[in-house]
């Protein structure tokens, strides 16, 4: 049987100001695993939403020898110390020299993923990494809140930190047609390349589980000697 990944549980709608929807998760010892449904009686069908407006989010020259794409999530731990660690050698050593094209995409386990995957995105690709930065190093801080409107508060004081805008953060978070294409577009991917936990890391087509930086240099060497 085919393992798919679907939007499921995407309850869209504004609640003073916040946008709520509902997805499962469940989180591992070294990677934080993807749910293998989302079950909802209303949810869209994956094919039916026109993902073709989510922007890839990239570092490095597309003619590149390697391209490797991660999935990861912003809430995910794992995904936060690979980000702070074996992503800053990455970018030195292959993405900065033009080695390796990276594609990051969004693994969406519950709704503050969603929401600082939106906040991310806000403005635009050329910012979109800059502010990833911020979201992983300050993980703890702002998951850390007792409930969704307070991780969305400090979500929206990382915004600001950011350079941007209240009225453009506020238009970004409240933006549901936004999020039920980028749930649409995380449920493609993830059917797409298979993926079940994160971080996962896509070597020019090949599968890879989180590793530390000395092992993912020798699968990157071994495909630029090919």
């Amino acid at each position: 049987m085919n393992r798919k990944i679907l939007i499921g549980a995407a309850i869209l709608a504004i609640v003073g100001g916040v946008l709520w929807w509902q997805l499962g998760g469940r989180q591992g010892p070294d990677v934080t695993t993807v749910p293998e449904t989302t079950e909802t009686t209303d949810a869209p069908e994956v094919a039916d939403v026109d993902t073709s407006s989510i922007s890839e989010m990239t570092m490095g020259p597309e003619d590149a020898a390697v391209t490797i794409t991660e999935y990861a999530s912003f809430t995910c731990p794992h995904c936060a110390t690979f980000h702070q660690t074996t992503f800053q050698e990455l970018k030195r050593d292959y993405i900065d020299t033009g080695k390796v094209h990276f594609i990051y995409r969004d693994v969406y386990f519950d709704r503050p993923g969603l929401w600082a995957s939106m906040l991310a995105r806000c403005a635009g690709p050329v910012r979109f990494f800059g502010i990833s930065d911020m979201l992983y190093e300050q993980q703890s801080d702002w998951l850390n809140a007792d409930d969704a409107v307070a991780i969305s508060n400090n979500l929206r004081r990382i915004g600001k930190v950011a350079g941007l805008e209240e009225d453009q953060i506020n238009a970004c978070l409240e933006d549901a047609d936004k999020a039920e294409t980028l749930l649409a577009w995380f449920n493609q991917n993830a059917e797409a390349d298979d993926i079940s936990s994160t971080p996962t890391l896509m070597i020019n087509g090949e599968q890879y589980g989180n590793m530390p930086y000395a092992e993912l240099q020798e699968i990157i060497e071994e495909k630029l000697a090919e």
